[in-house]
C-alpha cells in the first residue's frame, strides 16, 4: 500500500525552475488558507478591542460583563492572546506552504482550550451570557479544528514545505 501512495506521490510530483519536486496543490487549499487568515485577523482585532477598551465603554456594559473583564486574570489574557496570534501566524504559513503551521494551529488550539475554560469554568460566562453566549465558542474551537485538520492533511499530502 504504502509503494502505492509513493508511486502516485511520484507521479504527481512536479520538477520547478530551480530542479525541486513539488506536490501541485489543490485550489481549495489556498481559498481555507486565506480564510484561515481573515477568521484569524478578525481574533486578532477582537483581542486588542478587549485589552484596550476604555473605561467609557467598560461602563456601558451591563455590570455582570463590567466584572469579567475587570477580573480577567493576566493568564487568561495570554492565552488569548496565544490563541489569536499563533492562529494569525499559522494562518501566513499555510498561505506560504510552510509545514510549521501544524504546529502553530495547535498551539492556538491549547490558547483556545485554556481561554475556554477560563471563560466556562472560572469566568461563569454562561451565567453571563447564557446559551447565545455558546455560539461564537463554538464557532471557535471548530474553525480552530479545521483550519488544525487542513494543515496536517497538507503536510500528509506534501503540500507544506
Amino acid at each position: 500500500m504504502e509503494s502505492q501512495k509513493e508511486t502516485l506521490n511520484a507521479k504527481t510530483q512536479v520538477e520547478t525552475l530551480d530542479g525541486e519536486l513539488s506536490v501541485p496543490v489543490p485550489k481549495w487549499f489556498m481559498v481555507v488558507a486565506i480564510i484561515a487568515l481573515l477568521w484569524n485577523l478578525i481574533g486578532v482585532l477582537a483581542f486588542i478591542s478587549q485589552i484596550t477598551i476604555t473605561p467609557e465603554l467598560l461602563e456601558q456594559l451591563p455590570p455582570a460583563e463590567q466584572a469579567m473583564y475587570l477580573n480577567m486574570p493576566l493568564w487568561a489574557n495570554g492565552a488569548f492572546a496565544v490563541a489569536v496570534f499563533a492562529g494569525t501566524t499559522a494562518s501566513f504559513m499555510l498561505l506560504f506552504k510552510m509545514s510549521w503551521a501544524v504546529n502553530l494551529f495547535v498551539g492556538s488550539l491549547i490558547g483556545i482550550v485554556v481561554q475556554m475554560y477560563h471563560a466556562f469554568f472560572i469566568a461563569n460566562a454562561f451565567d453571563v451570557f447564557g446559551p447565545s453566549g455558546l455560539i461564537m465558542p463554538i464557532m471557535v474551537t471548530i474553525f480552530a479544528l479545521l483550519f488544525l485538520k487542513v494543515a496536517i492533511v497538507a503536510r500528509k499530502n506534501n503540500w507544506l514545505s
